[in-house]
């Protein structure tokens, strides 16, 4: 199979290294990941744009839904990206562990999670009880389309890693 590397900041197209540069600014470095959808001339613009819409979900909920797709899609490279992004969140390491399980203590974050992994295991489809549950945590349908929405990016991210295998460059926020 052909080996990925990833690519410098000399090898991208001129607006992938306008990106790249705030993309260093902004974090204090680019994510290999990023670095990898620059391949595409457009893609890191376009997957940005995307990944920063704006959403009816909270940073926190996104988190929730992120980390327990990358689990469902085993893509290491997202659930260690996704277990410090979902520590600046405020979740604990007991929470996140309860996250890649499938569940969380809170019942309308248990409801979310539940939803999206059940979402990304059946390629879009989901029972009944999980969808009716859903809802009576006091979710919306435009929480549904945002999470859908949401699942769509992390599936996309996580196909990209677990296809290139790139490194990880997170660093392990945990050994869980």
């Amino acid at each position: 199979m052909k080996t990925f590397s990833v690519p410098s900041r000399a090898e991208v197209a001129p607006l992938n290294q306008e990106i790249f540069d705030n993309l260093q600014k902004a974090l204090g470095f680019v994510p290999n990941l990023y670095a990898t959808i620059a391949y595409s001339e457009n893609g890191l613009s376009r997957f940005l744009a995307y990944q920063n819409a704006k959403t009816s979900l909270t940073n926190k909920e996104k988190e929730a839904v992120n980390l327990i797709v990358s689990q469902v899609n085993n893509c290491v490279y997202c659930q260690s990206a996704h277990l410090v992004l979902g520590k600046m969140n405020g979740f604990t390491e007991e929470q996140l562990l309860e996250i890649r399980f499938g569940k969380s203590s809170n019942e309308k974050l248990n409801a979310l999670v539940q939803l999206a992994a059940d979402i990304t295991k059946n390629k879009g489809k989901a029972s009944n009880e999980t969808v009716d549950q859903f809802f009576l945590q006091g979710y919306t349908n435009e929480n549904l389309v945002d999470l859908i929405l949401q699942i769509s990016d992390k599936t996309a991210m996580n196909y990209l890693h677990n296809l290139t295998q790139i490194p990880v460059d997170f660093p392990l926020a945990s050994t869980l």
